[in-house]
């Protein structure tokens, strides 16, 4: 099973942070609000027969409502986990280092 952050490709005419809150929603069912951008990740994968290369921006976002049981139904499972769960499920060491970067700048309260 791959463990993954949610992500997507913009719609036409979207900026990266509505492609960011439209993809978060679809993807786990819930509503956020971007706190701070945390950066990007870029990597290459085939489709059809063609290298592409993507780069993905992520932001720190905080929830503001919605429901994990409305998520995307493409996907399996979509959880809610501790930080330290999150550190030993996530399939990608590229999305690992995205998440200890938003720790780094993530408000403490």
């Amino acid at each position: 099973m791959t463990w993954s952050l949610p992500k997507g490709t913009p719609d036409k005419n979207e900026s990266t942070e509505q492609t960011a809150l439209r993809e978060v929603n679809e993807e786990t069912g819930l509503e956020v609000r971007i706190v701070a951008p945390v950066g990007p990740i870029q990597y290459f994968f085939t489709q059809r027969g063609r290298r592409i290369h993507k780069t993905v921006h992520y932001f720190l976002m905080e929830m503001t409502g919605g429901d994990l049981a409305n998520h995307d139904h493409e996907f399996d499972e979509v959880q809610w986990v501790r930080i330290d769960e999150a550190r030993a499920l996530m399939s990608f060491s590229t999305e690992r280092d995205i998440v200890e970067l938003a720790l780094s700048i993530t408000p403490t309260t």
